[in-house]
């Protein structure tokens, strides 16, 4: 990954909005711009240089991975040696911080180790999330690790059909598959995997409990991996013995809405848009209302990541983003079913990340 180049185009958007230096304490965000992967870290961005600060847990860690910033080690908090040095370099007299990832104890805390006279004005909340911003647009070799991490959840799908029979309780499927996962190479699971069945399919975050998978009916599997620090999400619902007309209907016209939706995505629709797109389908068959969440969301470091793909927002989608398109349908005390691909968006459309077989599969 090409840190240097990341950190430039941070210190350009610094200089749009008016900051001569940055402190960025968000870990993703610090992966981001330097590679550090390690649990206790803040880094310190100017318009000359960039210095990372951590403890000695990460002495050999950091001067491993880190190498388009300086590291100091401290013994203290690195937050606060960040602040405190960003507050004595020449000519800074302010410095940003992400007002959504600090807490009001943090910054009373940061601003109690300045000195009396920079407590009022020194830290200025960015006026956006800076780092997240260029956080949204993947470049070549983001979308190269996330393709693969993609791919790998395809094929954990391909190898967790075999598993799933009646009686077996759901936390056992979710055992197998995150076992299997670390066997074709996963870091770790993205989130707490899904596995809901039967009427339990009918809950939007049915995590696996020990109730056993019953003789019929649909089963949810909602999971992601974990490659090079790059997350993947994605969903296949099927059913176990036959399905009964309706339910084989609500399938195909949640599987059509999906589609729609995929179809819609390419640089400049706005996220609404897409969201429309499945719920229109959904609309029309009178299923709008069991459709209870958002079609999607961002994915990349963090499992959710900008934009969010629903209804009023306005957010246009750039080539580079990787969104989640995952419309469901929830029918209480009956069923519920999710479809759910990962998709970048492409200068001409999108590209499907996540081939998986979509039609109903009958176990």
């Amino acid at each position: 990954m090409d840190y240097f180049r990341r950190i430039g185009q941070l210190r350009r958007k610094l200089t749009r909005a008016g900051l001569p230096g940055l402190l960025v304490t968000h870990l993703p965000d610090l992966r981001y711009l330097s590679g550090f992967t390690g649990s206790s870290a803040a880094l310190a961005v100017t318009r000359r240089t960039a210095r990372l600060f951590t403890d000695g847990r990460y002495t050999a860690q950091a001067a491993e991975e880190v190498e388009a910033a300086q590291v100091e080690i401290v013994s203290g908090q690195p937050s606060i040696a960040a602040v405190q040095w960003l507050a004595a370099q020449p000519g800074l007299a302010i410095a940003g911080f992400d007002p959504a990832r600090t807490t009001v104890a943090e910054l009373a805390r940061w601003k109690s180790e300045l000195p009396t006279r920079m407590r009022r004005g020194f830290l200025q909340a960015a006026p956006s999330p800076l780092v997240e911003a260029l956080r949204c647009i993947k470049d070549e070799e983001e979308l190269a690790v996330m393709t693969e991490a993609a791919l790998m959840g395809c094929r954990l799908f391909e190898r967790i059909l075999g598993s799933l029979r009646p009686g077996i309780p759901e936390v056992e499927v979710a055992a197998e598959l995150e076992h299997q996962a670390r066997l074709l190479g996963a870091e770790g699971m993205s989130f707490e995997t899904i596995v809901a069945s039967g009427l339990r399919s009918a809950m939007p975050h049915g995590r696996a409990t020990t109730e056993p998978l019953p003789r019929r009916g649909f089963v949810t599997l909602d999971f992601g991996i974990i490659l090079k620090g790059y997350c993947s999400d994605m969903t296949r619902t099927v059913f176990l013995g036959k399905p009964k007309p309706g339910e084989r209907k609500a399938y195909q016209t949640l599987l059509e809405a999906q589609e729609t939706a995929v179809e819609a995505v390419g640089p400049g629709v706005k996220c609404e848009e897409v969201d429309e797109a499945a719920r229109g389908v959904l609309r029309r068959e009178g299923l709008a209302e069991a459709f209870s969440h958002s079609t999607g969301h961002g994915v990349g470091l963090e499992i959710h990541e900008p934009p969010r793909v629903g209804a009023g927002q306005t957010t246009r989608l750039m080539s580079g983003m990787v969104v989640t398109i995952e419309p469901g349908i929830y029918l209480t005390g009956r069923f519920g079913i999710r479809i759910e691909d990962m998709v970048a968006v492409t200068r001409t459309g999108g590209q499907v990340l996540t081939p998986a077989p979509k039609a109903l599969i009958e176990l």
